[in-house]
């Protein structure tokens, strides 16, 4: 007889585990009377990603539904073959409908439904089931990609941690699919986290399988990034047990029949965010910081984040996945002395120490500033000398960060800095004391020894940083 559970319906996926060491026939052996050792031996430590660290120190990341003890045979005293378990609940029909309501940050729409489709695949193949999309209308199964809270008392945290949680069938929330939005989400690498591998685990929720004590089954509650994907005895009996056997041989799997959108309900169809993702050829931007040695271009709630001179993969991404708590835009932002980091927007301002716990929002006006905003903000000077700089218009302040106060209540012109124009957007400095302003789309190079912009300049953000193609109708000067 097969263990039925009726339990709430959520499933809380954790971060990849990390590898395991070798192990020795006596831990192999303890491993095979209690299957969650082995998820016990390393784990990453959450919110860290390649960091291992002893099974003592953290609990390993999982999904979040609880495990259900299993019971002993009361004919032999032995423990029970471990098998499925199931979650109380099926579908009353096999033709289900799905729709995706929002979608990541990091893949076109395109990449997302054929893995979500490939995804619902794996279980199609062994039932009778058929999965069909929709793009308006009401579904059985919702799939959604949001953030932090978002109605259903399960919030997200953020990048890292919980990953991902699904609704059983029978319950008041059935067929719903959430995803935190701020993953590192991936299709077929380990680069971040695998989208087919996470929404294969939780369609399994979905159609109403609880988790599995077999570890190398996708119903696991320990994820672990693994190609091919497939399922194992122990799933397919699952999930058969509740829809029976395909209809068809299984060398002819049941093909999804999905609606596919013409390009325009693809662009109709609206992200979390309400703005589209910039382009770092076109755009100009808001704030430009170094930041722990790295240099991070922000627009519109996003940012670009560039090490020794390259773009990394993965951006543009949301500011929110590095400062959380972070505002929608920022005017200003800046790396202090003491590696405490400054973001301005508007009459506020907010501060992230070492930890990145942020604090805040101040007010400009406590810092000895009766201006509405700042435009840009940066740290320059040598080792010993380094001091802070306000920007607004033509005019500037220079900022003691240690008593939050600027250091005369008048302001200087801009004109200070030779060559320079006024209303610059954005400022940084270099690892040999160039300064950068920046303004529109072009930037001005400024030399610390003679005190002035160098020659050739402003020349184009978008060709030196971002390596963008050089557009026929613009040169690099004004």
């Amino acid at each position: 007889m097969y263990l039925l559970i009726l339990l709430p319906a959520l499933c809380l996926l954790g971060a990849q585990t990390a590898s395991l060491p070798q192990r020795n026939s006596k831990q192999k052996s303890q491993e095979q009377d209690n299957p969650s050792l082995k998820s016990r031996l390393w784990m990453r430590q959450p919110h860290t990603k390649g960091i291992l660290r002893p099974h003592n120190s953290w609990n390993p990341p999982r999904c979040g539904v609880p495990d259900i003890p299993v019971p002993e045979d009361s004919s032999n005293g032995r423990n029970r073959q471990k098998r499925f378990v199931l979650s109380g609940g099926r579908w009353d029909k096999t033709n289900l409908t799905y729709k995706i309501i929002r979608f990541p940050w990091q893949l076109s729409k395109v990449k997302v439904r054929k893995t979500l489709a490939e995804a619902l695949r794996v279980w199609s193949e062994v039932t009778p089931l058929t999965f069909t999309e929709l793009h308006e209308g009401r579904a059985d199964i919702n799939i959604d990609f949001t953030r932090y809270w978002h109605g259903d008392n399960l919030p997200f945290d953020g990048p890292g941690g919980i990953l991902a949680h699904a609704f059983f069938p029978k319950t008041h929330r059935e067929g719903d699919v959430h995803f935190d939005y701020d993953e590192a989400w991936t299709i077929g690498n380990n680069l971040g986290t695998d989208l087919l591998q996470v929404a294969a685990h939780e369609f399994g929720h979905v159609l109403g399988l609880q988790h599995s004590s077999v570890s190398k089954s996708l119903m696991s509650p320990f994820y672990t990034f693994r190609y091919p994907l497939s399922l194992s005895t122990d799933d397919k009996q699952g999930i058969q047990y509740l829809y029976g056997a395909p209809q068809t041989p299984t060398s002819a799997p049941t093909t999804i029949p999905t609606i596919r959108p013409d390009s325009r309900q693809l662009e109709q169809e609206s992200n979390e965010i309400p703005y589209s993702e910039p382009d770092a050829c076109t755009t100009d931007f808001d704030a430009v910081s170094t930041i722990r040695g790295e240099l991070f271009f922000f627009r519109s709630g996003y940012v670009w984040r560039l090490r020794g001179g390259k773009l990394q993969s993965g951006y543009p991404a949301l500011a929110s996945r590095h400062w959380k708590g972070i505002p929608e835009s920022v005017d200003a932002a800046l790396e202090d002395s003491a590696g405490n980091i400054w973001f301005f927007h508007g009459s506020k301002y907010w501060v992230f120490d070492g930890k990145l716990q942020a604090t805040g929002p101040f007010q400009l006006s406590d810092l000895g500033l009766s201006v509405p905003k700042v435009h840009a903000a940066f740290l320059w000077g040598t080792n010993k000398s380094k001091k802070t700089y306000l920007f607004r218009g033509a005019e500037y302040w220079r900022f003691n960060t240690d008593t939050r106060r600027i250091e005369n209540r008048h302001s200087r012109s801009m004109s200070d800095w030779r060559g320079v124009p006024t209303s610059i957007d954005a400022a940084f400095q270099d690892e040999q004391g160039f300064a950068y302003f920046l303004r529109g789309r072009y930037y001005w190079k400024f030399d610390p020894v003679q005190v002035r912009v160098l020659e050739g300049y402003p020349r184009l953000v978008s060709q030196d940083f971002f390596n963008c193609p050089v557009e026929s109708s613009s040169a690099n000067s004004l």
